[in-house]
């Protein structure tokens, strides 16, 4: 399998998932502006999209966006635990969070981003992101992580954007047990080598 990742985008999700899945895979980083991998490949012709991430799979398939991948993933290892078995109601928790960070922490946070924000847009998505996070913050009061006390891919992803708060300015001090999980995260070995890889640390 070959993930195409920019760093610290949400591509790094999939990249920790692989890692801790304990898979072979390798990466090629993608120029999102420029649209080429680091091979000089046009991303365009792998991802008609333009985006990461992206997981060509070793009979040639594609797949994208990253709750799809995420779940690939994980099924590709079920003794991980990094996602629970498909057809109970604890995997249709999961896809529950992971439609969650995608629509309601991973937009409005990436939204911040946008250089043409006005002061006006920017208090609206903090707003949004208040009661998010008050919300992620009652699922964390006496769990480890958003399932439990077992990492999961939904936890790899909310880490991936919850890391995007200190770029855009978006202070996380409101909320110290999602702080909390963010280091937790940040600690275990397989998320440091993503980290790593990808030139984040």
């Amino acid at each position: 399998m070959k993930l195409y990742f920019s760093p610290g985008a949400c591509s790094l999700a999939p990249h920790i998932a692989l890692l801790e899945a304990g898979l072979a895979f390798e990466t090629e980083k993608v120029d999102l502006k420029a649209k080429v991998t680091a091979s000089g490949a046009d991303f365009t012709a792998i991802n008609k999209k333009g985006y990461v991430p992206a997981l060509t799979l070793d009979n040639g398939q594609l797949l994208t966006e990253g709750a799809a991948l995420l779940q690939y993933i994980a099924d590709q290892s079920p003794q991980s635990g990094l996602a629970p078995a498909a057809g109970t109601f604890a995997r249709y928790q999961l896809q529950e969070w992971l439609t969650f960070i995608g629509s309601e922490i991973h937009k409005p946070m990436g939204s911040m981003f946008n250089p043409a924000q006005s002061a006006d847009w920017k208090a609206a998505v903090s707003a949004t992101l208040t009661k998010r996070l008050d919300y992620v913050t009652a699922q964390l009061a006496d769990n480890d992580y958003l399932l439990g006390n077992q990492f999961t891919v939904a936890d790899a992803y909310l880490f991936t954007v919850l890391n995007w708060a200190n770029v855009v300015g978006f202070s996380l001090a409101p909320w110290p047990a999602v702080q909390a999980f963010s280091a937790r995260v940040a600690a275990r070995p397989k998320v440091v080598e993503a980290l790593k890889a990808e030139g984040l640390v």
